[in-house]
């Protein structure tokens, strides 16, 4: 019992830490969908080799999607028009990063740390993207009408409702309302089991974890990156709650390079992702995206670690700091208002839990496979 209360002390500590973040975070998730125009999107990731796959991988940095709900968009991307380079950026850069789990990142990291993390994901997804145009047979099918509907209320389909009248149909209120409905909702929803989980993981390694294990077989080197690789690549962890775990275990005394290619990798890719991949870009442009990521994750981690050495800086002593900046009051009204709007998500997570655990019927395996249908339809038609 004394165990379990440490772990959920620790777990708080985090919520509280990063509470005001994530909230912020969420409210510039909100924006970025009601002002952010899908026919642009649409028009700007179909031409050229080079240049949509740098704007994809700048698009996807600020999305806040992770590896599994970044699929849909990827997909909707590429029915309309965008090459596969440009699909694979936008596939590397969204779960690695986000204006969520940037905020996070300041929040429970330090500034270094917190640049790293979107400018290697940057890299990455442009360096995969390009090598995907250059390498790869897939190319951009185009087979369906683009999604161009409103994104504050579906009021229109973006076709018969021309562009220029549309833009003044809602008012910039009613775009705000219909922001943050999405950023406390949808997106919310979709994280918060994750995310609070992850803070329950990073209070147990804070618990259970012993320094001196930490220090020696992953306080930095190739062999420690190499294990954190093999940890995140197969794994299911989105960029937002992978980011308490590891400050968890930088504080344990694992490199800030090791953490680094933990937080690229592990949102970046796993089991589940990696097949779905095989149909949306093919077989080889698959072990592209994955080399891509673990070349690139390994580097900026050695190069990371360097830094770090060259300016005497040590990660246990500067971790956390920006937490100094939000007051405890404000701090204790942030994570108690993200555990109310948690009290859904959670529900709908265990009773989704029990329900796999309940003997599948014809009639119930119809009803998943209509459901997942929808919700992938819901997906393409709100990520992009």
């Amino acid at each position: 019992m004394h165990f379990l209360f440490s772990i959920m002390e620790e777990a708080w500590r985090l919520l509280l830490e990063s509470s005001v973040y994530i909230l912020f975070g969420l409210a510039v998730s909100g924006l970025l969908r009601v002002f952010l125009s899908p026919s642009a999107v649409a028009t700007h990731l179909g031409r050229g080799r080079f240049m949509s796959v740098i704007k994809a991988g700048l698009l996807g940095i600020p999305i806040p999607l992770c590896s599994c709900g970044v699929l849909p968009a990827a997909v909707s991307l590429k029915k309309q028009g965008a090459n596969t380079g440009a699909t694979a950026a936008f596939l590397i850069s969204t779960p690695e990063s986000g204006v969520d789990s940037i905020a996070v990142s300041y929040a429970l990291l330090d500034p270094i740390l917190t640049i790293a993390r979107p400018v290697a994901a940057l890299v990455t997804s442009v360096v995969a993207g390009v090598a995907e145009n250059l390498f790869s047979k897939g190319g951009a099918e185009g087979i369906d009408i683009p999604d161009l509907s409103c994104t504050v209320d579906g009021c229109c389909d973006g076709i018969d409702c021309p562009p220029e009248t549309h833009t003044h149909h809602h008012t910039f209120v009613s775009k705000m309302k219909a922001g943050m409905h999405y950023a406390l909702k949808e997106v919310w929803e979709d994280m918060a089991s994750w995310f609070l989980l992850g803070l329950i993981l990073a209070g147990a390694i804070t618990v259970f974890v012993p320094t001196e294990v930490m220090n020696r077989y992953l306080g930095g080197g190739i062999y420690s990156m190499l294990f954190m690789l093999a940890i995140g690549i197969p794994i299911y962890i989105c960029a937002t709650s992978s980011t308490p775990v590891a400050a968890a275990l930088i504080l344990k005394g694992v490199s800030p390079g090791a953490a680094l290619v933990f937080l690229l990798a592990g949102p970046a890719t796993n089991v589940t992702s990696l097949s779905v991949l095989f149909g949306v870009l093919g077989k080889r442009a698959t072990v592209i995206y994955l080399a891509t990521i673990a070349v690139f994750a390994l580097a900026f981690g050695l190069a990371l670690d360097k830094i770090y050495h060259l300016f005497g800086i040590s990660p246990q002593a500067v971790i956390g700091q920006a937490r100094e900046l939000i007051p405890l009051w404000a701090q204790w009204v942030g994570a108690l208002f993200l555990l109310v709007l948690s009290i859904r998500p959670l529900k709908k997570t265990f009773v989704s839990w029990f329900r796999r655990k309940r003997p599948t019927t014809c009639g119930d395996g119809a009803l998943s496979d209509t459901s997942t249908s929808d919700a992938v339809v819901s997906g393409h038609a709100g990520s992009t």
